[in-house]
């Protein structure tokens, strides 16, 4: 008897379909490796606090690679808080309006205070939430990074929320999407690539302070956690420049993992929320996202993943109107109501947030100290102006060069990132050296400094604004033939304003900020100290003088405060009303 088998092509295809392709086993052992160090970073922050001390921070190259891989988990976490704040703070803010009376501004002062403020009052709480454990200190570390990642990604989904086309509102209208489904479905998609650019710009800006974020002081204990700003700065204090040069490119290294395994493919998917009717000429690309995509197994398993994030976003939640519509008189006079009532509420807290100031201040100052401080804040404003000027001329039309074309962005984006990451700590070698041996003045030339880290967030927001640029605009400018300066005046100027607006914002807020590290500089024991409100506070810092460092810090809250109200707001509201892309 003789048995024929026969194939079923039905059977075969379903097995195909489960049965992992070659780009599975490419993509398995990425994912694999992330989650292990993942895992083990994790399981260090678990550790006794005495292995800190058994383990101290050693310039031996061959240990950078776990110091860089606990410093980029430390600065993930603290983007993926920096995310969440984003999206619930920036909502808030911009969605109601006395609530954002009173958000803005606090965010003004939060960009402002310095990240070394932030550590001073936090650790001891984070310490007591895990006593004897490493994981206090680590909290504590990731929430300074977050203070320097938070601002400028809520500034920035801030402005996109506030400057949503009005066609697109009236869409969303008519189809009756509830509150939820219209955050999801138009809000988010239309602030994401700005948000992703700024994303990059936190990540990178995270270096700056990850110095000051990973030696962190108690009292007379000093807690140093393994990272690469701790390696960093313990090479700085030897004057070892070959522990430098390792540092830097260990840095070099993470931000092209980060760029290419984070950031490239964020910037690729992204590409897709443009609002355009017609294709844009080049799209980004990236090889990881493009290399998930050809993936069999791994995509059958995102596949539900991405089916629960969209039934989650068609959820009809209706959520409580943050901004009450309605023309009766008995609601107008019902609101006016509600408006003196919370006004006069906020300014009793803010007067009684002032006494506790002056209050505490008055211990350790006098008169003439306030206004010395004063005098030191006017000069420190006059050099934010003056370089963020200077920056303004130099990168808006560099980034709208490199926004409009794609290629280019590719290969810049990983230098710029470079370069916004480039701690100022690595440059006070030469500064220090160069000031001291031709005794130049120290009120200009440790100037550049303040605007090192800080003016790259022009750029990436004018490259955001210039990448989401419509290209039926583009094009309508090129039919009617505009060119030249009217090309720049009528058409991507106004475009990019509003980026450039959040853009040149965080820049300022991040120029005062930076000012504590650029107007105080140390090269082991020869310092240089220029005029100014952040050598001030670094001084008094170092001194342990806290009645004059709550003065100093107030003192740069009321600056960046009043210069935002004067100049910023103003820019911002003229963009929302004037320079929409409607």
């Amino acid at each position: 008897m003789n048995f024929k088998f026969q194939s079923n092509p039905t059977v075969h295809a379903s097995v195909s379909r489960v049965m992992p392709n070659r780009w599975d086993f490419v993509a398995f052992p990425l994912i694999f490796c992330a989650i292990a160090m993942a895992a083990s970073g994790l399981h260090q922050t678990l550790a006794p606090m005495s292995t800190l001390q058994d383990h101290a921070i050693s310039l031996d190259p061959a240990n950078l690679p776990d110091y860089a891989l606990r410093t980029t988990l430390r600065m993930l976490a603290a983007m993926a808080a920096s995310l969440v704040f984003t999206l619930t703070y920036g909502t808030l803010a911009a969605k109601s309006r006395r609530a954002g009376q009173v958000l803005v501004p606090i965010l003004d002062i939060l960009q402002s205070v310095p990240v070394l403020g932030y550590i001073s009052f936090t650790v001891t709480f984070f310490l007591a939430l895990f006593p004897g454990r490493v994981l206090g200190a680590e909290l504590a570390t990731i929430f300074a990074i977050f203070t320097s990642q938070a601002w400028n990604m809520t500034f920035s989904f801030y402005q996109s929320l506030r400057t949503v086309p009005r066609d697109l509102s009236e869409v969303s209208r008519g189809f009756h999407l509830t509150g939820w489904q219209r955050f999801w479905k138009l809000e988010v998609p239309f602030s994401m690539p700005g948000l992703i650019w700024n994303m990059m710009m936190s990540m990178s800006g995270g270096w700056f302070f990850v110095v000051a974020s990973e030696a962190i002081t108690v009292g007379n204990n000093t807690i140093v956690l393994p990272g690469v700003g701790a390696y960093l700065a313990q090479a700085i204090a030897y004057k070892n420049l070959a522990a430098v040069g390792w540092a830097i490119l260990a840095m070099t290294v993470v931000i092209l993992a980060y760029d290419q395994l984070l950031f490239r493919p964020l910037v690729a998917w992204a590409d897709k929320f443009r609002m355009e009717t017609t294709s844009a000429g080049r799209q980004p690309q990236s090889w990881l996202l493009d290399m998930i995509r050809s993936t069999r197994l791994i995509h059958r398993w995102l596949v539900p993943a991405g089916a629960v994030f969209a039934h989650t976003a068609r959820w009809p939640l209706r959520m409580p109107p943050l901004r009450p519509a309605g023309a009766s008189a008995a609601r107008r006079d019902t609101k006016r109501a509600g408006d003196l009532v919370w006004s006069v509420a906020v300014c009793v807290v803010a007067v009684y947030a002032m006494f506790r100031v002056v209050a505490y201040v008055r211990t350790g100052v006098t008169l003439g100290d306030v206004g010395h401080v004063f005098t030191l804040g006017s000069i420190t404003l006059f050099r934010v102006i003056v370089l963020i000027a200077i920056s303004s001329l130099i990168w808006v039309p560099l980034g709208v060069l490199i926004g409009l074309r794609p290629a280019l962005a590719e290969k810049i984006q990983p230098l710029a990132q470079f370069l916004a990451a480039f701690p100022a700590n690595l440059l006070f070698p030469v500064f220090v050296i160069v000031i001291v041996r031709f005794h130049l003045n120290a009120d200009i030339w440790l100037s550049p400094l303040l605007v090192l880290g800080t003016q790259w967030y022009i750029l990436f927001n004018v490259i955001a604004g210039a990448s989401a640029y419509p290209n039926d605009y583009r094009e309508a400018a090129r039919n009617f033939r505009i060119r030249g300066w009217q090309w720049w005046r009528r058409v991507m100027l106004p475009g990019v304003f509003p980026y450039y607006v959040t853009g040149a914002i965080t820049a300022s807020g991040g120029a005062w900020n930076a000012s504590i590290v650029a107007e105080f500089v140390q090269w082991g024991d020869t310092t240089v100290a220029a005029h100014g409100l952040g050598a001030y506070i670094a001084q008094t810092t170092a001194a342990g003088d806290f009645p004059k460092i709550v003065l100093g810090i107030a003192v740069m809250s009321l600056y960046v405060t009043l210069f935002n109200r004067a100049l910023w707001r103003p820019l911002y509201a003229y963009a929302e009303s004037r320079l929409r892309l409607d």
